[in-house]
C-alpha cells in the first residue's frame, strides 16, 4: 500500500521521482526555447537544497523571493522546501519599503533576488532588516548548485533526514496578499493545505502527464504558485516566461494545451481581435457573422463537448456548414494565435463576462472559471471539460465546504483554509470561525448556488453599492458588461454608494482606440490626449447608452468620465493580479465623483 503524502516534500520527492524522464520545464535562455526533465529539475533542487542547510538554513526559517515568473522561482522554491524552510513570496513591482515590510514582518533569514536591480531594493532597506542574513541573485544559483551537491555527497542521508522532521501542519509558504485596502497580511499555509490542495486539484481531471502548461501568471501569488504544483503532481510540462508582452509570440512556439490566466487577459485578447476586424468594413462584417454563428450554435457546442470533445462538436444541418466556414474564416485563426492545440484555459481573481467565454468557445477553447483564495490554497471551486456552466465558478473541489450565509456571503471551509494571519491574531479571528469541528473562512464575497450545485459569484460584500434609496447593485456584473461590449474601454469602475444615482470612471483602450482614431483622420498624441478628444468620448458614450438600455432605472450610469490614464500596478490602482482597487481609484478621483453630485461635472 502507498504511503500517504503528508507534506510537499513528499510529493515534490514521490512525484518527481516518478516523473523523472518527463519533460518538465520549458524556459526561455539566450532567446531560444530550452528544456529540462522533471528528473532533472529535482536533481537541482536537491542540490540548491543542500546548499541551504549547509549555509545554515534552520527549519521553518523564512526565505524570500523577489522576483518575476521564471523557472528559477520554481527552483529556488522547491529547494526551500525540501531543506525544511518556508517561502515568503515579494512581487517583483514591490518598492523597496513594501520590500522591506515584508522582510521584516516575516523574519525573513534570507532573500533571493532575480537580479542586481531587485537586489538594490533590499540593499537601501538593509539596516531595518534585523533577521536578514544574506542576499543572494539568481546569478549564485549555479556556484550553489555546486556546493550543495558535493555537500549532500559527504553527508549522505542529512538532507533527508531534515525533511523527515517536517509535519503537515508546519508552515510551507508565507503569502502576503496584495489587497484592495489595508496593510499587506502574511497568509500562513501548510504543507498539509498544500497537498490537499494538489490531490483535490488532480481529481479534478483537469490536465494529464501529455499536457503541456504555459505560465506567465505571478509566482509570488497563490494561483501561479498552484498551477505549478498541479504539473508537477500530474506530470505535465510547464512552459514558464513571465513576459506578457511576449505571450502572443510565444503561444505558437510551445504550442501549449491549457493556460491558467485572469480575466484582463482574456478581455484584452477580445477587444483586440475586434479592435482588428473592425478597421475593415468587409472583414468586420465578416467576423460579425462568424461571431452570431457561433452564438447560435453554442448551446449545441456545450451540450456536445463533454461527449465527444471539442473537435467533434459541430452542429449537425445548415447550422453545421454555416459553423465549419465561420470556423475556417474566423475561429481558426484565433486558434492558431494561441498555438492550435490549446484545449482549455482555466480562469481565477475576477469575474469574467459570460460573451468573452462564449467567444472563445466559438474558437474551440474552453475557459473554465474557477474560485478560490489565497487564505483557502488557491482552488476551491471549479468548472471542468464535463460539468460546467459559463457565469459561474464551478463545484467544489473533493473536500471543499461551501456555505452562505443568510447576506450572501460565502463562507469555505476544509483542509487548505490558512493557519492564519501572521503575527495577526485579532483579524485570523475575525476571518476564520470554527463551527461544528470545521474552520470556515470568511471570503467577503457575496454568491449563491444554482438548482444544480453550480456556485455563482454575484458581488463583493465591501463593493457593494447601496443607493441612497435603499437599492443593492453589484458593480462587477454592470462593469464587465460594457467592458466586454466595448473594445475602446480598458477599465471600469462603477460608483455610487450611498449616493441618489450612480456614475463611472472608465479607462480607454488605447491600443484600439488609437487606430480607430487614426482610421478617421484625428490625430493621436497620445493617451491623455486622446481620452480628451469629444469624438472619442462620444464613442463610449455611444456604448454607455446602449448598456444603460438593459439596465434597471437605479443601476444605470448617469454620467461617466474618462481619466487621463490607464490603471496599472505601478500607480497602485491595480494589484499585482491585476485587480482594481476600488477604494484607490476612487480617492484619487474624489473631486471629479463629489462634482457629478454637485453639478460641476455633468457628462464626459
Amino acid at each position: 500500500m502507498t504511503a500517504p503524502m503528508n507534506t510537499l516534500i513528499d510529493l515534490v520527492n514521490r512525484r518527481l521521482t516518478q516523473f523523472a524522464d518527463r519533460e518538465g520545464l520549458l524556459f526561455r535562455e539566450a532567446g531560444s526555447w530550452t528544456s529540462m526533465t522533471w528528473g532533472e529539475f529535482h536533481i537541482q533542487a536537491r542540490s540548491l537544497a543542500a546548499a541551504l542547510v549547509e549555509g545554515g538554513l534552520q527549519k521553518g526559517e523564512r526565505v524570500s523571493i523577489l522576483a518575476g515568473t521564471r523557472w528559477e522561482w520554481a527552483l529556488v522554491d522547491t529547494a526551500v522546501l525540501l531543506a525544511g524552510g518556508a517561502t515568503t513570496t515579494i512581487y517583483p513591482s514591490s518598492t523597496p519599503e513594501q520590500c522591506a515590510y515584508i522582510l521584516g514582518n516575516s523574519d525573513s533569514v534570507l532573500v533571493f533576488a532575480e537580479d542586481a536591480e531587485q537586489a538594490g531594493k533590499i540593499e537601501q532597506v538593509r539596516d531595518e532588516l534585523t533577521s536578514l542574513r544574506q542576499v543572494l541573485t539568481f546569478a549564485e544559483l549555479p556556484g550553489l548548485l555546486d556546493s550543495g551537491e558535493a555537500w549532500d555527497a559527504q553527508n549522505e542521508g542529512a538532507l533527508d533526514a531534515r525533511g523527515a522532521q517536517i509535519t503537515a501542519d508546519d508552515l510551507a509558504v508565507l503569502i502576503y496578499t496584495s489587497g484592495t485596502t489595508g496593510t499587506p497580511k502574511g497568509v500562513m499555509l501548510t504543507h498539509g493545505g498544500w497537498v490537499f490542495t494538489a490531490e483535490a486539484m488532480a481529481g479534478m481531471n483537469l490536465i494529464g502527464p501529455d499536457d503541456r502548461q504555459y505560465l506567465f501568471l505571478p509566482l509570488s501569488h497563490v494561483f501561479g504558485k498552484a498551477m505549478i504544483l498541479n504539473s508537477m503532481n500530474t506530470g505535465g510540462s510547464i512552459a514558464i516566461d513571465g513576459s506578457i508582452p511576449d505571450i502572443i509570440d510565444n503561444l505558437p512556439l510551445v504550442r501549449p494545451t491549457w493556460m491558467p490566466a485572469v480575466p484582463r487577459i482574456f478581455e484584452k485578447v477580445y477587444n483586440k481581435v475586434i479592435g482588428q476586424a473592425s478597421q475593415s468594413p468587409v472583414r468586420y462584417r465578416i467576423f460579425k457573422w462568424a461571431l452570431s454563428v457561433g452564438k447560435e450554435a453554442s448551446p449545441w457546442v456545450l451540450e456536445q463537448y463533454h461527449q465527444h470533445g471539442i473537435e467533434d462538436a459541430i452542429p449537425p444541418g445548415l447550422l453545421g456548414i454555416k459553423y465549419r466556414i465561420a470556423n475556417k474564416l474566423v475561429f481558426s485563426k484565433i486558434s492558431a494565435k494561441f498555438g492550435g492545440r490549446m484545449r482549455a484555459f482555466v480562469s481565477g481573481g475576477a469575474p469574467l463576462s459570460p460573451e468573452i467565454a462564449d467567444f472563445f468557445l466559438s474558437a474551440g477553447m474552453l475557459i473554465l472559471e474557477g474560485y478560490g483564495m489565497t487564505e483557502t490554497s488557491a482552488a476551491s471551486t471549479i468548472n471542468t471539460p464535463d460539468a460546467f456552466r459559463f457565469g459561474t465558478v464551478g463545484k467544489p473541489l473533493k473536500g471543499v465546504r461551501v456555505r452562505i450565509e443568510h447576506d450572501g456571503e460565502i463562507l469555505l471551509g476544509g483542509p487548505g483554509i490558512m493557519a492564519g494571519y501572521y503575527r495577526m491574531p485579532q483579524k485570523t479571528a475575525d476571518a476564520v470561525v470554527d463551527s461544528e469541528g470545521v474552520r470556515w473562512m470568511h471570503t467577503g464575497d457575496l454568491g449563491a448556488f444554482d438548482d444544480d450545485g453550480f456556485l455563482k459569484i454575484t458581488g463583493r460584500k465591501k463593493d457593494l453599492i447601496i443607493t441612497a434609496g435603499g437599492k443593492n447593485i453589484a458593480p462587477s456584473g454592470i462593469e464587465n458588461a460594457l467592458k466586454a461590449s466595448c473594445p475602446y474601454i480598458s477599465q471600469v469602475v462603477m460608483h455610487g454608494d450611498r449616493r441618489n444615482f450612480c456614475v463611472a470612471l472608465i479607462c480607454i483602450n488605447d491600443e484600439e482606440v488609437g487606430p480607430w482614431a487614426k482610421a478617421r483622420g484625428l490625430p493621436n498624441d497620445g493617451y491623455a490626449a486622446l481620452a480628451a478628444r469629444p469624438e472619442v468620448k462620444a464613442l463610449i458614450q455611444e456604448h454607455v447608452d446602449a448598456l444603460n438600455g438593459t439596465l434597471a432605472r437605479y443601476e444605470t450610469l448617469k454620467y461617466v468620465a474618462l481619466l487621463d490614464h490607464d490603471l496599472s500596478v505601478e500607480s497602485g490602482e491595480l494589484t499585482a493580479k491585476m485587480s482594481v482597487r476600488r477604494s484607490v481609484v476612487e480617492d484619487n478621483n474624489r473631486a471629479l465623483l463629489d462634482g457629478f453630485y454637485e453639478g460641476s461635472v455633468t457628462a464626459l
